[in-house]
């Protein structure tokens, strides 16, 4: 009779490789945001380990340095973890053989795993549990290979629409640059020609931050740009234009505005305890700008010539109506994923007793 215990081992291995196999296909395949747990607990063990490496009071250049592997390296720590889960199960499913110790378990379900088959299972049930395992393993490795790729692909597409940013917005970025450098060029007329690109920018951004949430926290390779920093800067130029600049009414402006809240929302659904934002916002709610800043940025606009509104208090209110959508989410991402110093973004999502950074002219 076999016993109690043996049974139990059984039961429990076969939960864990189900576990483990469902983690895998739910983080790589299934196409639609659905955060597996063991994947969220690698991730968030392998940040406590980068956070304990980063120090407590670290400048904004060690927290780039140290938090720049942390994505691609909690990825490969996954997939071992992943297959560690799988040897772990299948040492237990192979303990319901009464002759099998724990020691010869474990050995023969590495040796399946790796597919060196330096140990013989013996009966055709033992052949077929070992060639499952086996093929569970391939599996998951060949996610790996196919995972990888695409994940890379979507970070490339993204950084080359970041990598605009210093040539339109200064560095760091910042909305009211970018405008003042648009009519310093005499091109503010055609500024409405940035929206649809960015807008395809923020689709692809959605589509591909909530299929593979782990790309968020891969790091642009300027230490100075961030995808989220970009977007920031993006959907503030588009406020502060539909709400202060004089010219005709901006219908894709608006469109923009919305696909790109709609999107970082959309992405911070992926870290529903990290990211916390009202999902429907009233007009007349606080956010994290200061008046005192919208009239700075007012009358750098008013200095270099730039036609604006006749009234400050109306350009005040339609800019607020615009950012409640995407204040609290912009400011929750910046926080999450560490970015670089930006006006109106990071620059109030992370303190550091440090310098930041070395600023540079816009």
């Amino acid at each position: 009779m076999i016993e109690a215990g043996r049974v139990a081992a059984l039961l429990v291995g076969v939960a864990i490789v189900l576990a483990t196999f469902g983690s895998a296909i739910r983080t790589v395949v299934l196409p639609r945001g659905n955060p597996a747990r063991i994947t969220r607990l690698v991730f968030r063990s392998m940040r406590r380990l980068f956070s304990i490496r980063i120090g407590r009071h670290p400048t904004y250049e060690r927290i780039d340095r140290v938090l720049a592997p942390f994505a691609p390296l909690s990825l490969i720590t996954l997939v071992f973890v992943w297959l560690a889960l799988v040897m772990v199960g299948y040492s237990g499913i192979y303990l319901i053989d009464t002759s099998r110790s724990i020691t010869d378990a474990i050995i023969l379900s590495g040796s399946s795993l790796a597919t060196l088959g330096f140990v013989h299972p013996g009966q055709v049930g033992g052949v077929l549990l070992v060639l499952s395992e086996a093929a569970v393993g391939l599996v998951i490795i060949a996610l790996l290979i196919t995972y990888l790729p695409s994940i890379y692909g979507a970070f490339s597409r993204r950084e080359q629409v970041v990598a605009y940013m210093d040539t339109r917005a200064g560095s760091p970025p910042s909305a009211a640059a970018l405008i003042v450098r648009f009519w310093a060029i005499e091109w503010l007329e055609e500024i409405s020609d940035l929206w649809a690109p960015w807008e395809s920018w923020f689709i692809d951004l959605q589509e591909t931050h909530t299929t593979f949430p782990s790309l968020a926290f891969f790091r642009s390779p300027e230490p100075d740009q961030s995808w989220i920093t970009s977007a920031g800067v993006m959907l503030d130029t588009a406020s502060l234009v539909v709400s202060m600049i004089d010219r005709p009414r901006d219908p894709a402006a608006e469109l923009f505005i919305r696909s790109g809240y709609l999107a970082l929302r959309r992405i911070a659904t992926q870290f529903p305890a990290l990211v916390p934002f009202p999902p429907d916002p009233a007009p007349t709610d606080p956010i994290s700008i200061a008046r005192e800043e919208f009239d700075e940025v007012w009358h750098k606009l008013e200095d270099a010539g730039v036609p604006l509104v006749d009234e400050p208090d109306d350009a005040w209110a339609a800019f607020k109506g615009w950012r409640v959508n995407y204040d609290a989410v912009l400011i929750g991402l910046a926080r999450l994923t560490n970015a670089p110093y930006a006006a109106w973004v990071s620059d109030r999502s992370i303190v550091s007793a440090g310098p930041r950074r070395s600023r540079r002219r816009a």
